[in-house]
């Protein structure tokens, strides 16, 4: 972590702090944690915007079709869709103060 930072303590259940103390870097890890969780709100958020409601169902069949997919494909395919899928909604991110093309 570069640049200014800030103390905080957290009272955590038992696993979650076994889990940290297991960590050559905890701080680090509980950074990229919180990351990804706004990252993935900045996603849901965009997709709103864009009029795509994200639900508990829609994740829960998106979940279970991950689940099969990764029975049905090879790591390297799995590895290369999950790649495409990132870049994507990074440039749908980085994009999202851009007005769309009128149809």
């Amino acid at each position: 972590m570069t640049g200014p930072v800030s103390k905080k303590s957290f009272s955590l259940p038992q696993d979650v702090a076994e889990r940290l103390e297991r960590e050559a870097n905890a701080s680090a890890y509980v950074v990229e944690a919180v990351r990804a969780r706004m990252r993935a709100e900045d996603l849901d958020a965009e997709l709103a915007r864009r009029g795509m409601t994200v639900s508990a169902e829609g994740r829960a069949r998106a979940r279970a079709r991950r689940a099969q997919v990764e029975q049905e494909w090879s790591p390297g395919r799995r590895a290369a869709l999950r790649d495409r899928s990132r870049r994507a909604a990074q440039e749908m991110l980085d994009g999202a103060g851009q007005q769309a093309p009128a149809a």
